[in-house]
C-alpha cells in the first residue's frame, strides 16, 4: 500500500514537472520569437539588434530544451 502511494506521487510530480518544463519552454520560445522580430514589434529602441539575436538565439536553444526535457520525462532515470 505504500509503494502504490509512492509510485502515484512520484507519477504526480513528474508530470507537474513536465507540465512545468512544457510551459516554460513555450515562454522562452517566445521571447525568442519577441527578439527576433523586436523591429518589427517596436523594440528596437530598447535593445540593439546584435543582443537581440544572440539572446534570441540563446532563448530559443533553452526553450527547446525544456521543451524536449518536458516531453521526454526522463527525471528519474
Amino acid at each position: 500500500m505504500a509503494s502504490e502511494y509512492e509510485d502515484k506521487k512520484q507519477r504526480a510530480y513528474i508530470n507537474r514537472r513536465a507540465l512545468m518544463d512544457l510551459g516554460m519552454g513555450i515562454i522562452y520560445t517566445g521571447m525568442s520569437g519577441l527578439m527576433f522580430f523586436a523591429r518589427k514589434v517596436g523594440l528596437d529602441t530598447v535593445f540593439s539588434e546584435p543582443f537581440n539575436y544572440i539572446f534570441g538565439g540563446l532563448c530559443l536553444l533553452y526553450g527547446g530544451f525544456r521543451i524536449y526535457r518536458g516531453i521526454k520525462k526522463n527525471y528519474y532515470r
